[in-house]
């Protein structure tokens, strides 16, 4: 199992790495769209669509919208913007959880919040890729997801014992999530302060940022399974499940940095 988590881990990073820095913005953005697409395919379990048909067609619904925003990049930050404050609400939900839990069990509501949010973590990666800097932003969110992600596994694994969210997602700890969060802190703040000339207090302070957004949301995909019913958002990539459950941090992060940045 750890050994399949790796061996993918690595395949995405090379993916991923390859695509940000020898795409161009067309490419890229092209490239993206097919990855999310995988994503947005996930979701539509969330949304109660069952059959390959109407999944697909949820699919195409993503596609469409996201080439009529390409058309009218005008509104890439207002979209942004939106999404970010959608996100807000999204962690709002899982601090009141279950109060509020009905909402989720709305296949419209699930529907709409999915394309949206999708929508968003697109967008923003178009954005961030444009910017000046933004292949080696990207590559910082990327370390920061995942440094997160990885620090909490190990750290959860080997001292792990009181839980984070046991209604959302027993196996998460509070031990885990701090783990992962002092790992990310101590290689994203410090490369902060020696590439983009930051102050020791604002680089821990967009750091610390971010990594709770990424812990909230891949707290927020563990909501969305246990108000579905869906155990696995999917089984695409060995060791990890399905896209989803790969980039639910990052797609709650990518907005907010966004914002920051732009």
């Amino acid at each position: 199992m750890l050994k399949n988590r790796i061996i993918t881990a690595l395949a995405i990073a090379f993916v991923a790495l390859a695509a940000i820095f020898f795409l161009p913005l067309w490419a890229f953005s092209l490239f993206f769209l097919l990855a999310s697409g995988f994503g947005v395919f996930e979701w539509a379990g969330f949304v109660g669509l069952e059959s390959l048909k109407a999944k697909l067609l949820y699919t195409g619904l993503f596609a469409l919208l996201a080439g009529l925003l390409y058309l009218e990049k005008d509104y890439f930050a207002d979209f942004i913007v939106v999404v970010s404050i959608i996100w807000l609400f999204a962690i709002a939900s899982i601090l009141i959880y279950p109060r509020g839990e009905s909402l989720y069990r709305n296949p419209w509501f699930v529907g709409v919040l999915g394309l949206v949010i999708m929508l968003g973590a697109w967008v923003s990666l178009c954005m961030l890729r444009a910017h000046e800097q933004g292949a080696l932003w990207l590559v910082w969110l990327f370390v920061l997801t995942t440094a997160t992600d990885v620090g909490a596994y190990f750290v959860g694994k080997s001292f792990g014992k009181n839980r984070l969210a046991k209604q959302l997602s027993p196996g998460k700890t509070w031990e885990g999530a701090v783990g992962g969060g002092i790992c990310a802190t101590l290689i994203c703040a410090s490369a902060l302060i020696f590439w983009q000339s930051y102050t020791w207090g604002d680089a821990l302070l967009l750091t610390i940022l971010l990594v709770c957004i990424a812990v909230f949301g891949d707290l927020f995909e563990s909501l969305l399974k246990r108000t579905s019913g869906v155990k696995d958002s999917g089984t695409i990539l060995p060791g990890h499940g399905g896209v989803l459950d790969r980039i639910d941090s990052v797609i709650a992060v990518l907005p907010i940095l966004t914002l920051v940045i732009i």
